[in-house]
């Protein structure tokens, strides 16, 4: 739900003001404006991809340790990972607000982002920063998560063929939780493919 509720904001806050500046080929609506537009893009991003990592962590926990997992699992705690996720966010969001690199128009002046064109000190300390620890290891997380997520079902699997009917339906039950984790994975692989490019292009600019 986190992750829906993030993404539609993420398209209600920039389509609409994209599609406005595209008709009028340039940043029509000031300085204020695009810190707002960028700012919330930054937010919903950043939770977006906080809260895949979130899911990561936590199918890779209901199917390699499904007994520490009942003990820990609970609406409280879920709750607690969703507000540290959106603080997380925040604070990176807000960086640039406060001095911390700045918000620019970007491209073709129709949208705006963090500024990772400029070349000073705080500019590319942000941009590094941002792309190391909201993008590639977070990224890096995730795929270890699901690595260790394969391995599990397969030695499961294994397991299973020598047990007796009671193994099956344990074998059962990780074959629905691999089944959710897998939709997850689908999700974080169309998310990856999607920003690889931006974060690409930003690295390419920071470089020189």
């Amino acid at each position: 739900m986190n992750l829906a509720v993030s993404d539609l904001l993420m398209s209600a806050s920039q389509a609409p003001i994209c599609f406005l500046n595209s008709f009028n080929r340039q940043w029509i609506l000031g300085g204020i404006a695009c810190n707002i537009y960028a700012f919330c893009g930054a937010l919903f991003g950043i939770t977006s991809m906080m809260t895949l990592l979130a899911i990561a962590v936590d199918r890779y926990v209901v199917i390699t340790k499904p007994l520490k997992s009942m003990q820990r699992t609970s609406k409280k705690r879920t709750v607690q990972v969703i507000v540290l996720v959106w603080i997380y966010s925040l604070m990176w969001s807000m960086a640039p607000l406060l001095g911390w690199s700045s918000y620019v128009p970007e491209g073709l002046m129709i949208s705006c982002t963090w500024d990772y064109v400029t070349s000073t000190a705080a500019n590319k300390s942000y941009t590094m920063m941002l792309c190391c620890c909201v993008f590639f290891i977070p990224l890096i997380v995730i795929f270890y998560c699901y690595l260790l997520m394969f391995l599990a079902i397969r030695s499961t699997s294994r397991k299973v063929q020598k047990l007796a009917s009671c193994g099956r339906q344990t074998l059962i039950s990780m074959k629905n939780e691999w089944k959710m984790a897998k939709i997850a994975f689908v999700i974080i692989v169309v998310y990856v493919l999607s920003w690889s490019p931006y974060a690409c292009v930003t690295l390419i600019a920071w470089a020189g």
